[in-house]
């Protein structure tokens, strides 16, 4: 069975690309634009991972992780930003649980080593 992340971003072209750089990488993905598409889709399938965008065309990712985190625990949360250094908002989200940080700029396979790990877990 096929590793399923949960991709949420509200820039398409990033969702396109991650969508198909992971599914080539033989990942099931299912992708959300906005925090209601995100918990929809959580509350219809498990998923091995979630990969979450910090600033989502006017909401809070912060608050989204905290409800992933409150219910789904077991579910790893990625944070994914294009904040380059913001300490900050890094502190921030691993206090609330997040299970790592990617950044936008990291190259694909960067950003598939930080993802690899979640997705060999049962």
């Amino acid at each position: 069975m096929k590793a399923r992340i949960l991709f949420v971003d509200d820039e398409a072209p990033i969702r396109e690309l991650l969508s198909l750089y992971f599914r080539k990488k033989g990942c099931e993905v299912a992708t959300a634009t906005t925090a209601r598409e995100a918990t929809a889709l959580a509350g219809q399938k498990q998923f091995a991972l979630a990969i979450l965008d910090i600033n989502l065309a006017g909401e809070n990712g912060l608050e989204l992780l905290s409800y992933f985190k409150t219910n789904y625990p077991q579910l790893p949360v990625i944070i994914f930003t294009g904040l380059a250094d913001d300490e900050d908002l890094l502190d921030q989200a691993m206090a609330r649980g997040a299970s790592g940080f990617m950044r936008k700029t990291q190259s694909l396979d960067e950003l598939f080593a930080v993802v690899q790990p979640y997705l060999a877990k049962p």
